[in-house]
């Protein structure tokens, strides 16, 4: 939750995550913090490679949480938490990485050290998590695959 908030607020992004709007806060922050605008021998110009670094990575991950996003991969999403197996999964912080049979891993975000050892001690991993996990997380599907975890 800290990194989505981080990001959030890089881009000035309130609430609900719009594509247009973070489209368009990312250019201008490209725009302001690209390395090329800085002269080799500017103190800035390490500061801004960190700096662009960051806004190119946290786009790339508000884009994969946005609504339109999900409602794209919404059936995607359904098929896999429907009708695969939790493969692997790990837990660190508040994020719970879930990695399915079919390959696909998907970040669960708030997740409480609590709600995990439910999660381990359950008899059947699948149905807790189809009650416990995946309608209550906000998530995103993570570039990780099977062959990674």
């Amino acid at each position: 939750m800290k990194r989505i908030s981080e990001y959030k607020k890089l881009f000035g992004v309130e609430k609900e995550i719009e594509l247009k709007t973070l489209k368009k806060s990312y250019r201008n922050l490209v725009k302001e913090w690209h390395p090329d605008k800085f002269q080799s021998d500017d103190a800035k110009k390490a500061e801004a490679e960190i700096q662009s670094r960051k806004i190119i990575d946290g786009y790339h991950f508000l884009v994969s949480m946005a609504p339109e996003t999900k409602a794209a991969n919404l059936e995607a999403y359904t098929k896999t938490i429907t009708t695969e197996s939790i493969a692997d999964y790990h837990h660190k912080g508040m994020l719970l990485e879930v990695t399915f049979t079919d390959g696909t891993t998907y970040e669960y975000f708030g997740v409480t050290k609590p709600v995990y050892i439910k999660l381990v001690n359950a008899g059947n991993l699948n149905r807790f998590a189809k009650r416990n996990i995946y309608p209550k997380f906000v998530h995103r599907q993570s570039k990780r695959n099977l062959q990674d975890a």
